[in-house]
């Protein structure tokens, strides 16, 4: 089984005539709805809304973007300010999309969506561009083959489809168990690829609670039915683990199973996660309190962090946990004298090395304060 051939095949025909057994039930905002053409939503598959978690001005790009449902919410949710990319594979999916985008732009009074062909585990490589090379340069043997391979590998470099660091969100809305298990290790360091630095993954697809086995892989029409080709719960998250994401977090979890197959339940999750965790490690006097409710937890980089201890990290951790992903879980403080890039030394500690206060507040300060003096309402008590 090819499992790229059976997708293409019955997308293209989902195109044509609606699929519903390609999608779980999935409530939009039918604000967002009202703008976009029956057809596109009729046609359009999915098991997920990753749109409700974009904010306004963002550049974001929807992998296995279909008809165009969710690029034409996200361009609702992220207004004129903002841009959407749709990157599709099956040319029947693209021109459903591409022929209602004037549609949906002159209903909601701006056009900021766009829909470019390529395959979702290989974003640099343009598929219309590429077809223009091949009907220059057929490839007729072995050495117009060879040819060819450099040809591929000069668009990649000088025209990618997806320009690396130039995305603020990823969303892709019950696709990527549609790629290859080879495939699936590159799908997920493009995704890094083309995000910036701060940017994140908000990805919705279908996770299995249990391996999946290879008879039910082999299975071209559970496969191209977003079934057989569904990496399990765990194995989800370690996929954005490896591929160097940090802030990974289960954003919803569908506790009821959309379909059971041989015992196997296969369910909807979304998840969230964060590239920029890269970078110098140099000892700033800084400190972090986590705040709880756990007794302690370990973070993507093997920090492990106690509950209200007054722990040390470096000036890229510290930054890290004032994010996006981990703010709302920690406290930081500063030293009162700031440290300079130039004199910060390498950070040397251990994972679980408290900060003595005396580092952040000096070590000759014996500063003594009168309660009277101390502003705002009289004080705390």
């Amino acid at each position: 089984m090819n499992p790229e051939s059976s997708v293409q095949e019955r997308y293209a025909t989902a195109a044509k005539e609606s699929e519903p057994a390609l999608c779980c039930p999935v409530d939009y905002d039918p604000g967002h709805l009202d703008a976009i053409p029956a057809e596109v939503i009729e046609k359009d598959y999915g098991c997920g809304n990753p749109s409700r978690h974009l904010k306004a001005g963002e550049t974001v790009l929807d992998l296995g973007s279909g008809t165009g449902k969710i690029c034409f919410i996200a361009s609702q949710v992220v207004g004129p300010q903002g841009r959407v990319i749709g990157i599709d594979m099956t040319e029947d999916m693209l021109e459903v999309a591409r022929r209602n985008a004037p549609v949906v732009a002159e209903r909601i009074g701006y056009g900021n969506v766009e829909f470019r062909k390529g395959r979702i585990q290989d974003l640099a490589l343009d598929l219309e561009l590429l077809d223009r090379e091949l009907a220059a340069q057929p490839v007729g043997g072995v050495d117009a083959w060879m040819r060819m391979e450099g040809v591929v590998d000069r668009l990649r470099r000088e025209s990618p489809l997806v320009e690396a660091g130039s995305v603020d969100v990823v969303v892709s809305n019950c696709v990527l168990n549609l790629v290859d298990a080879r495939s699936k290790p590159q799908l997920f360091d493009e995704i890094f690829r083309v995000l910036k630095r701060g940017g994140r993954a908000v990805i919705s697809d279908i996770v299995s609670d249990e391996p999946v086995p290879e008879a039910m892989q082999r299975d071209a029409r559970l496969w191209s039915g977003c079934i057989s080709g569904a990496l399990t719960e765990e194995g989800f998250l370690q996929a954005f683990e490896a591929a160097g994401f940090h802030g990974i977090e289960i954003l919803e979890f569908e506790t009821q199973p959309w379909q059971t197959v041989a015992g196997i339940e296969f369910r909807s999750v979304t998840v969230q996660a964060w590239k920029g965790k890269d970078g110098p490690c140099l000892d700033h006097n800084q400190a972090v309190i986590y705040k709880g409710p756990f007794r302690e937890v370990v973070d993507d980089d093997g920090h492990r962090l106690r509950r209200g201890r007054r722990q040390a990290v470096c000036g890229k951790t510290f930054a890290l946990y004032q994010g996006p992903a981990y703010r709302d879980a920690f406290e930081a403080i500063e030293p009162r004298q700031a440290v300079t890039p130039e004199d910060a030394p390498e950070f040397d500690r251990h994972p679980m090395a408290r900060r003595p206060p005396r580092e952040t507040k000096g070590r000759e300060y014996d500063l003594t304060t009168d309660p009277s003096q101390s502003g705002g309402d009289g004080g705390c008590c």
